[in-house]
């Protein structure tokens, strides 16, 4: 058993929407990832998706909504919501998600992550 420090996590990497495998909580992974700019609109029809922001400010559109996420808050988003994540400026997050979770849900594209790095 050995802590964590998340800054030092996050300075092993620059690349934005890659998120990194940190930890496992029984069926779940534990990431952290740089997010800059737009993602893109997608669904995870199975899993819900935790985005808990550790630096900056976080937009996540809904088709009827948008709402902000500031530096230590977080946000549950229920398996089957389309959801669109933005960030203006580079922010720093932590999520938490089942290990089936795909970071573009049912689109997969150039952004698809399909094996993630343990960091």
């Amino acid at each position: 058993m050995d802590k964590i420090n998340l800054n030092e996590k996050l300075d092993l990497f620059e690349e934005y929407w890659s998120p990194k495998i940190i930890g496992e909580v029984n069926e779940s992974y534990v990431k952290v990832a740089k997010l800059k700019g737009e993602f893109l609109w997608h669904t995870h029809e199975n899993e819900d998706e935790m985005f808990y922001v550790l630096r900056g400010l976080l937009i996540i559109r809904f088709r009827d909504k948008d709402v902000i996420i500031n530096q230590g808050e977080f946000l549950i988003i229920p398996k089957g919501i389309e959801h669109m994540p933005v960030a203006e400026k580079e922010v720093h997050v932590m999520l938490i998600e089942a290990k089936t979770t795909l970071n573009t849900g049912d689109v997969r594209n150039e952004r698809t992550v399909e094996i993630l790095e343990k960091i």
